[in-house]
């Protein structure tokens, strides 16, 4: 994909991460500089999605500057590319999906946290997922992110979204935004459990299907990821929850009603 900021692109992985250059205010993707009318109005974006394909979608959709204010200014594929993206760039909104490789989006919420406390620059993030589970929501709240919409988004509310989110404000696609506000001020909201709260997304989509029954080699096909990496995810839960082997993990997750 051609960087929207004119500067170099740099390759780490399957999922290329782009840093732009260092020079202020760049041509937008329809070519114009700095006396363009979308100009007067910009944020700067950093998209962070596994899939390139709808990456690519996405700044199609909103990434020709002149015309939404939008600058996609670098693109990340898993979370330690985001880490390293977001730091480089220092962006006003983060585009965020929720499952990401290396811990989902609450760990490089985690991991962004002194730049969403920064004072005078502040990056905020925007979690764009096809998920509307619960807890996808109230995980990425919890972790700092100004809103969550979905995947089913237009363009148009995508960028209204953005700039809204820039200046402040929380945003959600319609119907979360009734459960999100239940969720949190509702004195019939479930209290937070902090032991499932030291585990990274990831770890609990292999908690789940550790407690279901699966094997190794089944949870690593459908995540995606190797065998080893199953393992240290296994060994990670074990270790924060204090258990000592799957026979235990099963019973905790079953016991929360996780499985």
């Amino acid at each position: 994909m051609t960087d929207a900021t004119g500067g170099t692109n740099a390759t780490s992985g399957p999922g290329a991460q782009r840093v732009p250059g260092a020079a202020p205010g760049p041509a937008g993707a329809g070519g114009s500089g700095a006396d363009d009318a979308g100009a007067a109005r910009r944020v700067r974006v950093v998209l962070v999605d596994d899939h390139r394909m709808f990456r690519t979608g996405v700044q199609a959709e909103i990434g020709e500057t002149a015309r939404t204010g939008v600058e996609v200014v670098g693109e990340a594929a898993d979370v330690d590319q985001a880490v390293t993206v977001i730091t480089a760039t220092r962006p006003e909104v983060v585009l965020l999906d929720v499952h990401l490789p290396g811990g989902g989006g609450v760990e490089v919420l985690r991991r962004s946290a002194s730049l969403m406390a920064d004072q005078d620059r502040p990056v905020r993030f925007l979690a764009l997922s096809v998920s509307d589970a619960a807890e996808d929501v109230i995980g990425v709240i919890r972790g700092g992110a100004r809103g969550y919409v979905t995947k089913t988004i237009t363009g148009t509310d995508l960028v209204d979204a953005i700039f809204r989110v820039s200046e402040g404000d929380a945003v959600f696609s319609p119907r979360l935004a009734g459960f999100v506000l239940d969720a949190f001020a509702s004195t019939d909201a479930p209290p937070l459990d902090e032991d499932l709260d030291r585990l990274t997304q990831r770890e609990r989509e292999v908690l789940r299907l550790i407690a279901r029954g699966y094997a190794y080699k089944e949870i690593a096909k459908q995540l995606f990821i190797s065998v080893k990496t199953v393992e240290s995810h296994v060994s990670a839960v074990l270790r924060k929850l204090q258990l000592s082997n799957r026979h235990e993990l099963t019973r905790w997750a079953t016991a929360r009603r996780l499985v």
